[in-house]
């Protein structure tokens, strides 16, 4: 407490008990103004009462602000290792696609043309399409915090329909039982607002990803369905599962697990999906069990 605020609040206890001297003195002698000795005890413990209850004021004010104070440098600590592991992967991600473009320019530098022109030339492409995906997710991702959404109104089972459409070719040649589920009865989907590219987008990653970690024969079921609150969206499968201490990591940037290092991808995809459903004032949930399947949850509110 500074001095100003100490000083502050001992005013009306010194002005209560300035107020009872001068009435038991008896200097107040005007009858009108004049105050009985037992008047002037009230005025004392009023001005003390107040004054204690001022303390204790501005010692509550000044907590609030600590632990304000407290939570910011919290913030900030967060986003600090937040911005530091994403440094780190980012590092890792692009190394190793250097890495390798480096090595094969090296080994075409040293060996005839002719020979490993043809190998070594698709595994740079190969590098080269990698790191561009990971840079126009990153950019689609940094677009997302300060592009303003461009709304319209969302057919959900429509969209749904048209992202299975996309993708079920390569469900098919990949041995995987894709199936949409989505409600007739007693009414259809209902319609949200919201971009229609960035949810197809969403709900695109989240059956990609399906499609990738499944093994053939695995089924992969979108589900969709509706309450009160809005839409839920579920795409789910019958794959590996996720282990309990990766469940909450799979959400953020470039993380990929150790299972997910031998499939292609960015490491963005989920946290694209985090994003734009978050931008559309929506929610996204996961639950999994090893050896048995995989949920990811897309909960978005209606019209």
């Amino acid at each position: 407490m500074k001095w100003w605020g100490r000083a502050l609040s001992l005013l009306p206890a010194g002005f209560g008990i300035l107020i009872s001297l001068l009435a038991s003195n008896e200097i107040i002698n005007n009858p009108v103004l004049y105050v009985r000795g037992s008047m002037a005890a009230l005025v004392s413990r009023a001005g003390v009462i107040i004054s204690l209850f001022a303390i204790v004021l501005i010692l509550v004010w000044n907590n609030k602000k600590k632990r304000h104070k407290n939570s910011i440098l919290e913030l900030q600590k967060g986003a600090s290792e937040d911005r530091r592991r994403f440094l780190q992967r980012l590092d890792h991600e692009l190394k190793n696609p250097l890495t390798a473009i480096r090595a094969g320019l090296t080994n075409m530098s040293q060996q005839p043309l002719e020979e490993y022109a043809t190998n070594e030339l698709a595994a740079v492409q190969t590098q080269v399409l990698r790191i561009s995906r990971l840079v126009a997710d990153l950019r689609k991702l940094a677009a997302l915090e300060i592009t303003p959404l461009e709304t319209t109104t969302v057919n959900m089972a429509e969209l749904l329909s048209d992202v299975v459409t996309a993708l079920e070719d390569q469900a098919s040649a990949k041995n995987r039982r894709l199936t949409l589920i989505t409600p007739n009865a007693p009414w259809p989907l209902p319609e949200i607002n919201g971009d229609p590219d960035l949810l197809l987008l969403a709900i695109h990653n989240l059956l990609d990803n399906a499609i990738k970690f499944t093994s053939p024969g695995d089924t992969i079921e979108i589900r969709a369905s509706d309450d009160e609150s809005g839409i839920v969206i579920e795409v789910a499968d019958t794959g590996p599962g996720i282990p309990e201490n990766e469940i909450n990591q799979v959400w953020e940037e470039l993380y990929r697990s150790e299972q997910a290092r031998s499939v292609s991808g960015s490491g963005l995809g989920l946290s694209l999906v985090r994003a734009i459903i978050e931008k559309h004032g929506g929610k996204v949930a996961l639950r999994s069990k090893s050896d048995q399947g995989t949920v990811f949850s897309v909960r978005l509110p209606t019209r």
